[in-house]
């Protein structure tokens, strides 16, 4: 074996090796796996940061090349992110996310939430909403999310702008 083809051979058997770790030890924060305990202080803050009504608060737990994704809609970066998430602040000045459950998982994190407010904001119907839904954390090495993929029931979401959450469905 050249010298070469070894030293390609000891990249590839440490990238593989990298891989594995990730994939056992889950969510890795500067090259050490997190904890269990580390990532539900993370989602309790998150969720802190969501309540705070101030976007920038969110936006920091991102990586700064990183995508907030709500419904398959990208933001990336946290300027874009920030922006995403004003515009919840916004439309409902009495927000609350509340966290539901967190499934950590082998290379991402589930983090189910329920999101409560009244659209009081400018343009808003006045309807207080209560939905649920859930992100998919993918952490960087940095301890930062790199990629959220965030889901709701669109359609409930519309129906109760519409008529409030406490209406009777059709």
């Amino acid at each position: 074996m050249t010298k070469t083809a070894f030293k390609i051979y000891l990249m590839v058997a440490a990238i593989l090796v990298g891989l594995v770790l990730l994939m056992w030890h889950g969510p890795v924060q500067g090259g050490q796996a997190m904890t269990d305990d580390e990532i539900n202080l993370i989602a309790k803050d998150y969720t802190a940061a969501w309540s705070s009504r101030e976007a920038n608060r969110v936006a920091a737990f991102f990586a700064a090349d990183g995508v907030l994704s709500v419904n398959g809609v990208p933001a990336a970066g946290t300027q874009a992110i920030s922006e995403v998430v004003q515009g919840f602040m916004t439309a409902f000045p009495d927000m609350e996310l509340f966290m539901d459950a967190l499934d950590i998982e082998s290379t991402k994190v589930v983090y189910h939430w329920k999101f409560v407010g009244t659209n009081n904001g400018p343009g808003g119907t006045g309807k207080k909403v209560v939905f649920r839904g859930y992100e998919e954390w993918t952490f960087g090495g940095d301890g930062l999310i790199a990629d959220s993929q965030g889901h709701y029931d669109e359609d409930d979401y519309q129906f109760q702008l519409e008529h409030g959450f406490d209406a009777e469905r059709p």
